[in-house]
């Protein structure tokens, strides 16, 4: 729940795409239709690109690379490029790898941004992994460094999982999983990023990494403290979303952060797999001691663990997790209100959200927190949101109903009193999306109009 270290911005969390039709359970029989594409003017603060076609991975620059074709299309080594050494800094290991490089178009998003927040999707057999880097152009015509924004396999054998700590040019600086403006007032701003992917494998191996999806979230959210209040449907909408606490593993597995508060992020993450039928397998689990209940969440925590970071919440690794599920992808990226929240939900979309807040500012929550993540899964008629709460003391107590108002500030704010009343940073809206890679027209339809797509 609590960030077990400091970062500069607050939450991100997920594209999800999805298809068949829903399995919500939606007041009144079936999903209704999501309401038709956002306008993409002046006045936006968030600007989402992801690459995850076909003729995505055929565009940009290969350099060993090759764009693989099918149900779903990805990228893989063709030829290596080269090999290199590397040297885990978690473990001291020191390995030599192939790799092949790949380095997106230019992207100029509508949101001249202070903020960018990569996503990937990759399958990463024994072997091999990737690194992610991101580089961005300022409003002065100069641009950043290849910063790395993520190191990355879903196992832990090869390399330790990591973000790359000390990353900063004087004018931005990358904490843990966001590249941030430092002085963000001043005016200075990023007109255009890249991405550049890194894929690696074991000297000699046949096969390598294959990503499926990359691209980033860039954003430009004004500070406040207080958000404008949107309109609710008037539809109530509830999804059959697993429920799983984060409280009853306190303790287990100090060297994954140790459990309870430290685990909402794979925690809520792994409802939302299940939701969409994914599940870890009893090989998968069998590291996880037996007398423990909900094995599947230790899995989630210690496959989202960041060993820079020394915890699970790292957003991209997260979404990056979910996706290691068949069909399944997932993105970080920030909403603009509850009534945007309300589109993907009443397309079966459930959204896992970031947000921070006195005890006193979430009726019925009990606590405060720093930082938190819990699954958003339904609305009420009157509006109130229907949330899978993880940090709740037992699985049976884990949906919770909160009201609107207070939801939407805790979670929309870039700005917050903390208890002591220092003004410190909120969440701006950050949520993880994961569902089917092959939206539905409902769900491609609600994707567009929050403007993931």
């Amino acid at each position: 729940m609590t960030a077990p270290t400091p970062r500069r911005a607050v939450l991100v969390a997920a594209l999800a795409v999805a298809t068949a039709a829903t399995a919500a359970t939606v007041s009144g029989g079936s999903a209704s239709a999501a309401a038709p594409p956002a306008p993409r003017g002046p006045g936006r603060t968030v600007d989402n690109r992801f690459w995850y076609a076909y003729e995505h991975w055929l565009a940009g620059r290969h350099h060993g690379t090759t764009a693989v074709p099918g149900a779903r299309p990805g990228l893989e080594i063709r030829t290596p490029a080269g090999r290199t050494e590397y040297t885990d800094p978690h473990t001291g290991k020191k390995s030599t790898w192939e790799y092949a490089t790949w380095t997106s178009p230019v992207h100029r998003p509508a949101v001249p941004a202070t903020e960018a927040i990569a996503s990937w999707n990759a399958r990463t057999p024994a072997g091999t992994w990737i690194q992610t880097e991101l580089r961005g152009t300022y409003t002065d015509g100069t641009t950043t460094p290849w910063y790395v924004m993520g190191r990355w396999a879903s196992g832990d054998g090869d390399i330790r999982r990591t973000s790359v700590d000390g990353q900063s040019d004087g004018r931005t600086t990358v904490w843990t999983d966001t590249l941030a403006v430092d002085a963000p007032a001043g005016g200075l701003r990023l007109t255009d990023w890249q991405l550049r992917l890194t894929l690696y494998r074991r000297p000699g191996a046949a096969t390598g990494p294959t990503v499926r999806l990359a691209g980033a979230m860039v954003s430009d959210v004004p500070d406040r403290l207080t958000v404008p209040a949107s309109t609710p449907s008037g539809q109530a909408v509830e999804l059959p979303v697993p429920r799983y606490s984060q409280e009853v593993h306190a303790g287990r597995y100090p060297q994954y952060d140790n459990g309870g508060e430290a685990w909402c992020s794979p925690t809520s993450s792994q409802m939302v797999i299940e939701y969409w039928g994914g599940r870890a397998s009893a090989t998968a689990t069998a590291w996880v001691d037996p007398k423990y209940s909900d094995p599947q969440v230790c899995h989630a925590a210690r496959s989202t663990y960041d060993a820079a970071y020394k915890g699970c919440g790292n957003w991209p690794f997260n979404a990056a997790y979910a996706a290691t599920y068949r069909g399944l992808a997932g993105v970080v990226t920030r909403l603009g209100s509850l009534a945007d929240l309300e589109i993907l939900v009443r397309a079966g979309i459930p959204a896992i959200t970031s947000q921070s807040f006195r005890t006193e500012e979430l009726t019925g929550a009990g606590y405060g927190t720093a930082g938190h993540l819990m699954t958003v899964i339904g609305f009420t008629a009157a509006g109130d949101v229907i949330a899978n709460d993880p940090n709740s003391p037992d699985n049976a107590s884990v949906r919770r109903v909160y009201e609107r108002r207070e939801f939407e500030n805790i979670w929309l704010r870039t700005k917050r009193h903390n208890a002591a009343g220092k003004v410190v940073s909120g969440s701006g809206g950050i949520c993880y999306l994961y569902a089917p890679a092959a939206p539905s027209p409902v769900q491609f339809a609600a994707l567009g109009a929050v403007g993931v797509l």
